[in-house]
Formats: structure tokens, C-alpha cells, sequence
């Protein structure tokens, strides 16, 4: 355990170094605030709406872009230590091949979480201060779930990243096959979902198919963690149309959000135990 909180420190430390989470944060807080702000000018409204169309927006947003930062941070974690000739100098050290990939993710898990905390805490500071709406215990924990299932998002992301830069050897290798990720599972996957509903006609069967579909994805389980309890007319009436032949539980979606941490972390780690280096 000692040495796994070494290696996570040290890759915590080296995020900041190269200024990539304060980077991350001050885009989180930047973004949230404008959506929040700007969200409703399609309508002809500019300023904070509803809490729930809101929480609606950042889920939107969260969904996109911390999938995409997981993986930028994590692609080169093997690759970019084999290109610059480190990998076999930290493997000779009394570091087992589990405990290395272990504290790399943490570390770097460790930083994304503090960075979404920081980016939509502020956010969620200044909807608290201008927004009578957000000032209830009820909005805290949305929030607050919102912001734990973002952080959880976030190192299932990483943990993808990492087995990419394990399989993939290289840099460049890395960075397109987790380009090729973000755009399958944000983009496609569930392009191919409704494509399917349109063309079969969305029969009884699939309705109730569907909703345990969702579940192959970790983004649409984020979704669901955030969206399935609103209320219809907050920005989310075709997802929550999708998935009505279904209740969900919350603490069955955050359990399979922790599969998903925990799948593609555990599948790099058996692939670089049996990687030649």
C-alpha cells in the first residue's frame, strides 16, 4: 500500500506541476457557469433558470467533456514512460506491476476528482449566491451527487485510458484509439440505440430492453444517475421518454458506475502484468 500511495502522489504532484487540473478545473467552473447563465437564450431568456434545468445542463456538459478529459490525461500513462525510456527504470525499483498501475490511477483519479469538486463547487457557489432556488438542502444533494458521479466518471475514463496506453505502446497509437473511445461511447453508442428504436419501430420488447441497455455505457449511467429523478420539462424529456418502461435505483446505477471503475482498471493492470517491456 506504501508504495501505491507513493507512485499516486507523485503522479498527483506531476498534474499540477504541468498545470493540466488547475487547467481542467478553471474549464469546468467556466463552462458550468455559462451554461448555467446562457442555457435558456434559445428561448429568449439569458440568466439562471430553473435548479433542474441547471443540474440538466451540467449533466449535458459532464457527459461530454470529462470523458474526453480522462482520457487525455491518462493515454500516455504506459505509452508515454516506454517512448521516454522511464518504464523500465521504475520497474526496476521494488514495485510490483499492479502497484504501479494502482497508484497511477489513483493519483491521477485523485486529481480530476479535485478538479471537478473545485470547477463545479464554484459554479455551484455562484448559483448558490444569485439563485434562490439552489439555496435548499434538497439542491445540495443533487449537487453533491451530481459532482461524486461526475468524479466516478471521471476515473472509469481514466482507467480506459490506461488500458489503451498499455495495448496501444505508443503515444501516437494511444491517442487515436482514445479519440476513437470518446467518439464511440459519447457519440455512437447511443446514436446506435435510437437508430435501432426508429427503424424496428420501438416495439413493446425493446421498450423494455432499452433501459438495460443504458447500462452498457458509463456515460448513460452517469445520465441516469443525475437525470432519471427530475422532472419532465427540464431540458430532459426525451431521455426520461427513453427510459419510462423503467424505474431505476439509485444505488444499483452507483454500484454499476463503480463496475465500471473498476473493469478497465483492473484489465490494464492484468495487461501490463503480462506486457514485455
Amino acid at each position: 500500500m506504501r508504495n501505491v500511495l507513493l507512485v499516486a502522489g507523485k503522479e498527483f504532484r506531476d498534474d499540477f506541476r504541468n498545470r493540466w487540473i488547475i487547467a481542467v478545473a478553471a474549464l469546468f467552473a467556466c463552462l458550468s457557469l455559462g451554461i448555467a447563465y446562457f442555457g435558456g437564450a434559445v428561448a429568449g431568456k439569458v440568466g439562471f433558470t430553473s435548479f433542474p434545468a441547471t443540474l440538466a445542463s451540467l449533466t449535458t456538459l459532464g457527459a461530454f467533456l470529462i470523458p474526453l478529459i480522462g482520457l487525455l490525461i491518462a493515454y500516455d500513462m504506459v505509452a508515454g514512460e516506454t517512448e521516454g525510456g522511464t518504464l523500465l527504470l521504475v520497474l526496476s525499483y521494488p514495485l510490483s506491476r499492479a502497484q504501479l498501475i494502482a497508484g497511477k490511477l489513483a493519483g491521477h483519479s485523485g486529481a480530476t476528482t479535485l478538479a471537478t469538486l473545485v470547477g463545479f463547487g464554484l459554479a455551484v457557489g455562484v448559483m448558490q449566491a444569485v439563485e434562490p432556488q439552489a439555496r435548499t438542502l434538497a439542491a445540495w444533494l443533487e449537487m453533491g451527487n451530481f459532482i461524486v458521479s461526475a468524479s466516478m466518471l471521471g476515473a472509469c475514463f481514466i482507467g480506459f485510458g490506461c488500458l489503451i496506453s498499455v495495448i496501444a505502446g505508443d503515444k501516437s497509437r494511444a491517442a487515436g484509439a482514445a479519440l476513437i473511445t470518446w467518439i464511440a461511447l459519447v457519440v455512437m453508442f447511443d446514436l446506435c440505440l435510437l437508430a435501432l428504436l426508429i427503424v424496428t419501430g420501438g416495439n413493446r420488447d425493446e421498450q423494455q430492453v432499452f433501459p438495460f441497455l443504458l447500462l452498457l455505457n458509463p456515460i448513460d449511467v452517469f445520465r441516469l444517475i443525475n437525470l432519471s429523478h427530475l422532472s419532465s420539462g427540464a431540458g430532459n424529456d426525451l431521455f426520461l421518454g427513453m427510459t419510462a418502461a423503467h424505474v431505476y435505483r439509485l444505488p444499483v446505477l452507483y454500484a454499476i458506475l463503480l463496475a465500471w471503475m473498476v473493469l478497465p482498471a483492473g484489465a490494464a493492470a492484468f495487461a501490463f502484468k503480462h506486457k514485455q517491456v
